[in-house]
């Protein structure tokens, strides 16, 4: 796809908010990844949320050196947090600035390391089509023996590591749920508010994954069953999710991965746990997925994006 002429450099600014808990082994190369970015952040606040290793000087390092680079820091709760923790560290920074500043925003975490031209194709790409509303690259991770492997996330949504945001379409969403599997919720919304969210897999927007999709402090199984609930929380339908998770059994941790988000799903819906509280949202995620069933993902977020084309205003221009 063709890059358009650039725009104003200030068309092209953008927020960057880094939620980050003892990640001194990783974020290195997330910083300099994002200091040798084409189009590097007006912006970028890292929010450190209680870190106890090497992460508060190594930010205070780059700090220094970087003057768009703003510290903050959370009291420790004594414990990584992911999910709600990680949006309430978010929310913690993103208070600390006016978002309506830039044109656009990014949840960032910080154990990737992206290409050069990252940021600047998103930004194209948003401009070419003004319903984009959210979107980003895909997650790739290293095994041991240095295979590379596709996290395997759908064209349909931009991914939770990177949440690439218009500003316009973050604010009509009402912004990230404080919960797990907010990164399938905001992409969810977005679409049923007309915007289109997105990811692509171009060699210029593949990024490495330092620390895979779905892994936990406590093991990876942990965090699969975290997924399955999370699908649960979103009110996703039975039958789609255990077909997902399924699917997901060819991805490492073979079978067992699989299973994993499938105890996690069974395990919420026996407790009678509580459900996201959009319930239109949740009938909303139900049709899209029952159709997905019968004619495939990619057909069916088209039908979704092209019925409601006719609904969708362009967001007004800044003032």
């Amino acid at each position: 796809m063709s890059s358009p002429i650039p725009r104003r450099a200030d068309d092209r600014a953008y927020l960057l908010v880094s939620p980050c808990r003892n990640e001194a082994g990783h974020m290195r190369r997330t910083l300099d990844s994002v200091i040798a970015q084409s189009a590097p952040p007006a912006k970028w606040i890292i929010v450190d949320d209680g870190s106890t290793d090497d992460t508060p000087a190594i930010l205070a390092e780059y700090a220094a050196r970087h003057s768009f680079i703003q510290v903050v820091t959370k009291p420790d709760r004594g414990h990584r947090a992911v999910g709600p923790g990680v949006i309430e560290a978010f929310y913690h920074g993103l208070d600390q600035t006016d978002a309506g500043a830039w044109p656009y925003l990014c949840k960032l975490d910080l154990d990737l390391d992206l290409p050069p031209r990252y940021f600047e194709i998103l930004m194209a790409r948003m401009e070419e089509n003004p319903r984009i509303g959210t979107c980003s690259g895909k997650p790739w991770f290293r095994t041991a023996t240095g295979r590379w492997i596709s996290e395997k996330c759908g064209d349909e949504m931009s991914v939770g590591m990177t949440k690439f945001y218009r500003r316009e379409c973050f604010a009509q969403i009402g912004g990230f749920v404080r919960e797990v599997m907010w990164d399938a919720i905001d992409c969810h919304k977005a679409r049923q508010l007309g915007w289109i969210a997105v990811s692509w897999n171009d060699d210029d927007l593949r990024f490495e994954h330092l620390r895979p999709m779905g892994s936990s402090q406590k093991s990876v199984f942990t965090g699969r069953r975290r997924h399955g609930f999370g699908q649960y929380y979103m009110g996703s339908d039975p039958l789609y999710f255990i077909a997902t998770g399924i699917y997901r059994m060819a991805h490492p941790p073979y079978v067992l991965g699989g299973l994993a988000t499938i105890q996690g799903f069974l395990a919420a819906w026996l407790r009678g746990e509580s459900r996201h509280g959009d319930a239109e949202l949740r009938r909303f995620i139900r049709a899209y997925q029952r159709r997905a069933l019968t004619v495939g993902k990619a057909r069916a977020v088209a039908e979704i994006e092209a019925e409601r084309a006719g609904a969708w205003q362009p967001p007004a221009s800044p003032a």
